[in-house]
């Protein structure tokens, strides 16, 4: 290796050749990087979706999903099975396991499916898929003075034109029905003509055809013999022949019902947008389509779109690229800033000409970054963004290593030259190893569960790539750069300010730092009962609260979602009802809000209204203005409509809510077989949960159904021939409707229903007078034959891994308040009344908690093999299993700047304040390898054990305090920026600087101190073995290691 950084040193155009390669073709690498809003993850989750028109949930859940269910237990690979019972339709997901072949599951899922040759005759064939990895990137409506079906027509149009846009792949629509053709039989009419349902339905899907009837195969050429009496609109239809006789009477559809086109009951999606009729336009990216070229693709369109058209204009509702726009342009402002403050801390303590070879290194990281990452996939979105903004301040650490070791020794009368070579040989297995470090730390996040595993993997892939390209650029580049400096000339001359730098570090040093060290050095008792004493309090200060812990914080958006549901079967003209109420408390909250601002500017952009998926749940979408632009926190607009919300008595729920990756905040699954205790349990639960203050919306997904007639037959009815399933299909014909045909519109799929018209079955005395066909074809009144019973069914049936589940979500009402607190006084002091009171009940926590615990045991997995391969990392370097141990022993003291560092800035220790201490740990390791490679260093020239500690102190004061120096000179800007999407970052920038200021005292002071104590604990044992006292430097592993070598020599001499 000394060859090499020779070579390198010797002839520095080989460098330059290098660091310019680099960054050219990490330039053409960036031009490769796809953007998109979350890291690319392959989907593990596979979706079974089956269609049983008519069912209900228990008819669903019974005939279709417990035996989907029972079928899929012996399944490898999966982790998880949820299933949602509901009319008409069941929706089965299969979560697998990670790293398990999802292709090989998704086979083995079809195949357990197909197996089932027990499903109900009516129920079409299971659709089983995997779902595809998808993120939002923009939506828009289409809206103006127009009716639904204008703006469907156009919503078709736009979704092939941006379709026929390259990149673009996932278009959607949204805010109409499907489309059906209904054929409403008039009661009296099918009893004078002497019809029923079913040959109505029959005389339909007959004419209604087309079909070839064979061929003529004439002398000359063929021809096809085809029918062609398809048609596909309603007023079409109504000329088919139901009934002819052989007196020429013919009976044609219209004479005995009303044929129309029109909007599906099933699916009643209405979307508005600002009070108007709307189609929403969603796109999405896959991983193989750049997010951010999609979104201005979109935008132009819109912009062209609006030109040509005048009766409709498209609007847009959500842009998803700006919140990654203004990450970039985050990183790119202090990325920028903290580079010049490195600079100018490196040029105030070392000399501007190393400063600017120093920070070089950030550039060149970066272009190898990008070169790595275009080869193996990378994306630019939030998650690799945060390692950038993260491995800014920490780059140029080896950096400043080697070039303030180079200059120490030519400041020692080494020439240039032979100071590069021998500095950056001195401290390259220090600095190497550091690296290695803190490589493996952050390979953790590839072996991590949750959706953690799926982001993280982006982030570790920069911090890596940028820290071995660093390696690089400082092992091979740097030397170079700075042997040939200017800076190593003896004729030059500190200006002033150089001057009072260095003389300002030099007292720091000689006047503070060595006296605290010899003070600590003689009283290792009280030194290292000073750092325990701050992790107590630290640990204290975290249990009681004073320092709060969440999982995910709190994450500022530009929109808000309110979920809204009535009671079920509550017609979709009132649900429109309730979400006009929200929307005109949205407004006054705005005007309010735009009252007090001095541009007069609209907090609230725009509001969509959406009534579905069915006629009692609705949604409204709120979106705010730019975070940046209004200066309010999104929660507090949220709040505040709320508070001018008030009560609704139509609503049964209202949920305001910003979705996350990680679920809700409050999530709590109850299970269990006995149904009563189930729902018991339920009530309790949410009542405690309303009693909390900094928890609200407590909504759980146990709602009652709408209102059913139970129709039960009488005697008399079978003594006429009649059983339930006659009766209810007879029932089911007319007021459900009978299927006669689907038709293909375009690309919409149209179906034809047979049944009575709406207002023949509008009310339960319809149903009491609705005729039943006997056997022998007399009809007879159904309250003869049958009697009712009215009562409330279910909306849905919820399962987790085969049990029935009724989960209780909630939100926090102020993202202040500590999750991580809320969750424990959930389980400590509600739980344990809950499941003693019901011990058939058991719960477990979902949402943000179980992601929590799938990271954590994820993580428990693989802790201890990656804290032994750093271990055996340094030990490797310093031949010294105990050394390593020390060092690493400092590791959690950094702890205490990491929690009294959120306490200052009022945050909370969060997922992202882990990806900081993981940084802080690879510095931290960094500075005491440093350290203790110095203080060997000086114990092979000679010097004593107590010598070599404080000269080790002394001349590793400077480069110690220059990477504390820069690391938070980098991430400072960050911790003071006043952006609302800064705030996403500043617990990680507050993990790595304030965590570094107290690492900065442990290694400085703590380190000698526990080497100093280590060195001891050897003399004694030695003592003991030996039966003679050795000198303290003589037990050294780099004075063993000595002798060892000479023993080798004289051996093989």
């Amino acid at each position: 290796m000394r060859g090499i950084i020779s070579y390198f040193i010797k002839y520095p155009v080989a460098g330059n050749l290098l660091m310019v390669l680099i960054l050219i073709f990490g330039y053409f690498g960036s031009q490769q990087i796809k953007s998109t809003f979350f890291p690319q993850a392959e989907s593990r989750v596979i979706e079974i979706r089956t269609y049983y028109p008519g069912a209900s949930p228990e008819e669903i859940e019974e005939g279709i999903v417990t035996k989907i269910e029972d079928n899929l237990k012996g399944v490898s690979g999966i982790v998880e099975i949820k299933s949602t019972s509901s009319e008409n339709q069941a929706v089965i997901t299969v979560e697998g396991e990670k790293g398990y072949d999802v292709d090989y599951l998704l086979q083995d899922v079809k195949n357990a499916v197909d197996q089932i040759s027990s499903f109900p005759s009516g129920m079409e064939p299971a659709i089983v898929f995997k779902q595809e990895s998808r993120n939002f990137v923009i939506s828009f409506a289409l809206t103006g003075d127009v009716d639904l079906n204008t703006l469907k027509v156009e919503g078709r149009i736009v979704e092939d034109e941006l379709r026929a846009i390259q990149g673009i792949s996932k278009v959607s629509l949204a805010g109409f029905p499907d489309e059906e053709i209904e054929i409403a039989l008039n009661e009296s009419a099918l009893e004078s003509y002497n019809l029923t349902f079913e040959a109505v339905s029959l005389a339909v899907s007959s004419a209604n055809i087309e079909i070839t009837g064979g061929t003529i195969k004439a002398e000359r050429e063929e021809f096809l013999i085809r029918a062609r009496s398809k048609e596909y609109f309603a007023n079409e239809l109504e000329n088919i022949i139901v009934k002819a006789s052989s007196d020429g009477k013919i009976i044609r559809l219209k004479d005995i019902a009303e044929v129309k086109d029109i909007w599906s009951d099933n699916n009643p999606q209405r979307n508005y947008f600002n009070g108007k009729p709307s189609t929403t336009v969603t796109i999405q990216n896959t991983n193989d389509e750049d997010f951010l070229s999609i979104s201005e693709n979109v935008k132009k369109y819109i912009e062209e779109f609006n030109e040509t058209h005048s009766t409709v204009q498209a609007m847009i509702i959500r842009d998803g690229s700006t919140t990654l726009v203004e990450r970039i342009a985050l990183l790119q402002n202090n990325g920028i800033i903290g580079f010049i403050l490195v600079v100018v801390f490196l040029t105030l303590i070392l000399n501007w000409r190393l400063a600017i070879w120093v920070a070089l290194s950030i550039p060149v990281a970066f272009a190898g970054m990008f070169i790595l990452g275009s080869t193996f996939g990378l994306t630019i979105n939030v998650l690799s963004l945060f390692g950038m903004i993260l491995v800014v301040g920490i780059l140029v650490d080896d950096g400043i290593v080697i070039s303030e070791n180079i200059y120490q020794r030519w400041e020692r009368g080494e020439t240039p030259l032979q100071a590069a070579v021998n500095g950056t040989m001195e401290v390259l297995p220090a600095v190497t190893s550091a690296v290695l470090t803190t490589i493996i730390a952050f390979s953790t996040f590839y072996f991590l569960d949750g959706r953690l595993g799926d982001f993280g993997p982006d982030l570790a892939f920069v911090v890596i790539s940028t820290l071995i390209f660093s390696l690089v650029e400082g092992a091979l580049i740097l030397p170079a750069h700075v042997g040939h400096s200017k800076a190593l000339e003896r004729k030059n001359k500190k200006n002033k300010v150089e001057k009072v730098a260095e003389n300002g570090v030099m007292w720091m040093r000689d006047k503070l730092y060595m006296p605290i060290l010899r003070f600590s050095l003689k009283n290792t008792a009280i030194a290292l009962a000073i750092p325990i004493a701050l992790m107590m309090i630290t640990i204290g200060g975290i249990m009681g609260g004073q320092i709060k812990v969440t999982f995910f914080p709190f994450i500022e958006q530009d929109n808000v979602s309110v979920s809204v549901e009535t009671a079920p079967g509550t017609r979709d003209y009132i649900t429109l009802a309730v979400l006009n109420k929200i929307e005109a408390a949205a407004k006054v909250v705005n005007e309010r809000y735009k009252a007090e601002r001095a541009d007069g500017l609209d907090v609230i952009t725009n509001i969509e209204k959406v009534v579905g998926p069915s006629i009692n749940k609705g949604q409204v979408n709120i979106s705010f203005l730019g975070s940046e632009e209004r200066n309010i926190p999104s929660y507090i607009i949220s709040n505040a409509i709320s508070d001018e919300v008030g009560q609704i008595p139509e609503a049964e729920k209202i949920a305001f809510g910003i979705a996350t990756p990680f679920g809700k905040p409050v999530s709590v699954s109850l299970r269990s077989t006995n149904l009563a205790d189930l729902e018991e349990a339920k009530k309790m639960l949410k009542e405690e949960l309303n009693q909390i203050s900094d928890i609200k919306d407590v909504v759980d997904n146990d709602q009652q159904g709408i209102k059913e007639v139970e129709i039960k037959l009488l005697d008399k009815g079978y003594m006429m021939g009649l059983n339930t399933v006659q009766v209810m299909r007879q029932i089911r014909q007319a007021f459900f409707g009978a299927e006669a045909q689907r038709l293909q519109r375009g690309i919409d799929e149209v179906k034809v229903w047979v049944r009575y018209a709406e207002r023949e079955r509008g009310n339960i005395q319809d149903l009491e007078n609705f005729l039943i066909r006997t056997a022998n074809g007399t009809d007879i009144p159904l309250k003869e034959v049958a009697e009712f019973k009215t009562e409330r069914g279910i909306v849905g049936i919820n399962h987790l891994n085969g049990k029935r589940e009724i989960r209780v979500e909630a939100d926090i009402s102020n993202p202040d308040a500590s999750v991580s607190s809320l969750q424990e006084d959930i389980k400590v002091s509600i739980m344990p009344k809950i499941t003693s009171t019901y011990p058939s009940v058991s719960f477990t926590f979902e949402g943000q908690n179980k992601e929590a615990q799938k990271v954590g045991n994820s993580f428990a997995k693989v802790r201890w093999i990656i804290l032994i391969l750093l271990i055996a990392v340094i030990a490797f370097v310093f031949r010294s299993i105990p050394q390593a141990i020390v060092i690493f022993m400092l590791v959690p003291l950094g702890l205490i700047g990491v929690g009294w560092g959120h306490f200052i800035h009022d945050a909370q220790i969060s997922l992202l304040s882990g990806f900081g201490i993981i940084a802080l740990i690879g510095v931290m390791v960094n500075d005491s390898l440093v350290f203790v490679t110095a203080m060997n260093g000086y114990l092979k020239e000679g010097m004593l054990f107590r010598q070599a500690l404080l000269e080790a102190g002394k001349s590793r004061f400077r480069p110690i305090l220059l990477t504390t120096l820069t690391t938070v000179a980098g991430l400072a800007p960050l911790i003071f920026e006043t952006s609302f999407q800064a705030q996403f970052l500043v617990p990680m920038a507050i993990a790595v600087a304030y965590g570094l200021l107290i690492a900065t005292y442990t290694t400085l002071v703590v380190l000698p101190v526990m080497l100093a104590i280590l060195n001891r604990l050897r003399v004694y044992f030695d003592w003991l073995w030996e039966g003679k006292r050795p000198l303290p430097r003589q037990v050294e592993p780099a004075i063993v290691e000595i002798k060892g070598e000479e023993e080798f020599r004289e051996h093989n001499a």
